[in-house]
Protein backbone atom coordinates (compact mmCIF):
# COMPACT_ATOMS: atom_id res chain seq x y z
CA UNK A 1 0.00 0.00 0.00
CA UNK A 2 1.55 3.04 -1.28
CA UNK A 3 0.47 6.76 0.54
CA UNK A 4 0.98 10.08 -1.62
CA UNK A 5 1.33 12.98 0.50
CA UNK A 6 0.55 16.02 -1.06
CA UNK A 7 2.51 19.27 -0.04
CA UNK A 8 1.27 22.97 -0.38
CA UNK A 9 3.31 26.12 -0.21
CA UNK A 10 2.13 29.46 0.18
CA UNK A 11 3.06 32.39 -1.75
CA UNK A 12 4.06 35.95 0.10
CA UNK A 13 0.58 36.93 0.54
CA UNK A 14 -0.13 33.52 2.48
CA UNK A 15 -2.55 32.38 -0.39
CA UNK A 16 -2.41 28.51 -1.29
CA UNK A 17 -1.60 28.02 -5.05
CA UNK A 18 -4.35 25.85 -6.83
CA UNK A 19 -1.93 23.18 -7.72
CA UNK A 20 -0.24 21.18 -5.42
CA UNK A 21 3.40 21.53 -5.35
CA UNK A 22 6.64 19.74 -3.80
CA UNK A 23 7.56 21.65 -1.64
CA UNK A 24 6.49 21.21 1.97
CA UNK A 25 3.65 23.49 3.46
CA UNK A 26 4.82 26.28 6.57
CA UNK A 27 2.04 27.14 8.55
CA UNK A 28 3.05 29.89 11.26
CA UNK A 29 2.22 29.20 14.79
CA UNK A 30 1.13 32.56 16.77
CA UNK A 31 0.76 32.96 20.55
CA UNK A 32 0.04 36.09 22.38
CA UNK A 33 1.32 36.86 25.91
CA UNK A 34 -0.42 39.59 28.21
CA UNK A 35 1.84 42.25 29.95
CA UNK A 36 0.25 43.79 32.62
CA UNK A 37 1.81 47.55 33.71
CA UNK A 38 0.66 49.63 36.55
CA UNK A 39 0.12 53.42 36.10
CA UNK A 40 -0.21 55.68 39.59
CA UNK A 41 -3.59 57.50 38.18
CA UNK A 42 -4.76 60.59 40.57
CA UNK A 43 -8.55 59.84 40.70
CA UNK A 44 -9.75 62.50 43.42
CA UNK A 45 -8.16 63.92 46.15
CA UNK A 46 -9.20 64.68 50.19
CA UNK A 47 -8.88 68.39 51.57
CA UNK A 48 -8.94 68.18 55.28
CA UNK A 49 -9.42 71.16 57.52
CA UNK A 50 -9.17 71.36 61.02
CA UNK A 51 -10.25 73.95 63.07
CA UNK A 52 -9.74 73.98 66.93
CA UNK A 53 -12.36 74.91 69.17
CA UNK A 54 -12.36 76.16 72.74
CA UNK A 55 -14.67 76.59 75.74
CA UNK A 56 -14.41 77.39 78.91
CA UNK A 57 -15.02 74.78 81.98
CA UNK A 58 -15.79 74.91 85.46
CA UNK A 59 -13.89 72.06 87.58
CA UNK A 60 -14.15 71.52 91.30
CA UNK A 61 -11.62 69.53 93.07
CA UNK A 62 -10.52 69.35 96.56
CA UNK A 63 -6.97 70.07 97.81
CA UNK A 64 -5.40 69.58 100.84
CA UNK A 65 -2.42 70.79 102.71
CA UNK A 66 -1.39 70.66 106.24
CA UNK A 67 -1.15 73.75 108.96
CA UNK A 68 0.82 73.72 112.12
CA UNK A 69 -0.82 75.26 115.45
CA UNK A 70 2.44 76.04 117.89
CA UNK A 71 1.42 77.01 121.21
CA UNK A 72 3.93 77.99 124.11
CA UNK A 73 3.42 76.43 127.51
CA UNK A 74 5.09 77.69 130.30
CA UNK A 75 7.09 75.31 132.61
CA UNK A 76 9.66 77.59 134.68
CA UNK A 77 11.11 74.02 136.18
CA UNK A 78 14.81 72.89 136.98
CA UNK A 79 16.04 69.86 135.58
CA UNK A 80 17.47 67.43 138.43
CA UNK A 81 20.98 67.13 139.11
CA UNK A 82 22.83 65.04 137.02
CA UNK A 83 19.67 64.54 134.74
CA UNK A 84 20.06 64.33 130.48
CA UNK A 85 18.68 67.25 129.03
CA UNK A 86 15.14 66.80 127.88
CA UNK A 87 14.46 65.87 124.16
CA UNK A 88 12.21 65.86 121.55
CA UNK A 89 8.82 63.63 122.03
CA UNK A 90 5.32 63.12 120.83
CA UNK A 91 2.40 63.27 122.70
CA UNK A 92 0.01 61.81 120.48
CA UNK A 93 -0.09 63.85 117.46
CA UNK A 94 1.51 66.68 119.02
CA UNK A 95 5.46 66.91 119.00
CA UNK A 96 7.02 68.83 122.56
CA UNK A 97 10.19 70.49 121.83
CA UNK A 98 11.65 71.19 125.35
CA UNK A 99 13.32 74.43 125.49
CA UNK A 100 15.82 74.83 128.17
CA UNK A 101 17.98 78.02 129.18
CA UNK A 102 21.50 77.82 131.43
CA UNK A 103 20.95 79.60 134.87
CA UNK A 104 24.21 81.01 137.13
CA UNK A 105 24.01 78.00 139.18
CA UNK A 106 25.23 75.78 136.48
CA UNK A 107 21.43 74.19 136.41
CA UNK A 108 19.45 73.53 133.40
CA UNK A 109 15.86 75.35 133.86
CA UNK A 110 13.07 74.39 131.64
CA UNK A 111 11.54 77.34 130.48
CA UNK A 112 8.66 76.27 128.33
CA UNK A 113 7.79 73.86 125.55
CA UNK A 114 6.39 74.29 122.46
CA UNK A 115 3.80 72.13 121.61
CA UNK A 116 3.49 71.94 117.62
CA UNK A 117 0.77 70.08 115.97
CA UNK A 118 -0.21 69.52 113.07
CA UNK A 119 -4.01 68.79 111.18
CA UNK A 120 -4.68 67.86 107.79
CA UNK A 121 -7.37 71.18 106.21
CA UNK A 122 -8.96 70.10 103.10
CA UNK A 123 -10.93 72.95 100.72
CA UNK A 124 -13.08 73.06 98.20
CA UNK A 125 -11.71 74.93 95.18
CA UNK A 126 -13.59 75.63 91.78
CA UNK A 127 -11.35 76.84 89.33
CA UNK A 128 -12.51 77.63 85.09
CA UNK A 129 -10.03 76.19 81.99
CA UNK A 130 -10.26 76.37 79.01
CA UNK A 131 -10.57 72.95 77.24
CA UNK A 132 -9.82 72.87 73.67
CA UNK A 133 -11.54 70.19 70.72
CA UNK A 134 -10.57 70.03 67.38
CA UNK A 135 -12.62 68.66 64.47
CA UNK A 136 -11.57 67.99 61.02
CA UNK A 137 -13.56 68.46 58.09
CA UNK A 138 -13.06 66.37 55.20
CA UNK A 139 -14.19 67.13 51.40
CA UNK A 140 -13.17 64.81 48.27
CA UNK A 141 -12.47 66.75 45.52
CA UNK A 142 -12.44 65.46 41.93
CA UNK A 143 -9.42 65.03 39.74
CA UNK A 144 -10.97 68.71 38.51
CA UNK A 145 -10.91 70.46 41.60
CA UNK A 146 -14.56 70.53 42.47
CA UNK A 147 -16.10 69.36 44.98
CA UNK A 148 -17.63 65.57 45.35
CA UNK A 149 -20.92 65.30 47.38
CA UNK A 150 -20.29 63.33 50.94
CA UNK A 151 -22.20 60.23 51.00
CA UNK A 152 -24.46 59.99 53.68
CA UNK A 153 -23.02 56.95 55.58
CA UNK A 154 -19.48 58.84 56.46
CA UNK A 155 -19.25 61.08 58.91
CA UNK A 156 -17.60 63.94 57.42
CA UNK A 157 -16.44 65.13 60.25
CA UNK A 158 -13.87 63.45 62.67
Amino acid sequence: MTTSSDTFSADAAGRLPATPSTAPLVVPIIEEHAVVHREVVESGRVRLSKVVQEHEEAIDFALQHEEVKVERVDVNRFVADEAPAPTMRYEGDTLVIPVVREVLVKRLLLVEELHVTKHQVQTQETQTVTLRHEQVQVERLAPDGTVLPTPHSQNPTL
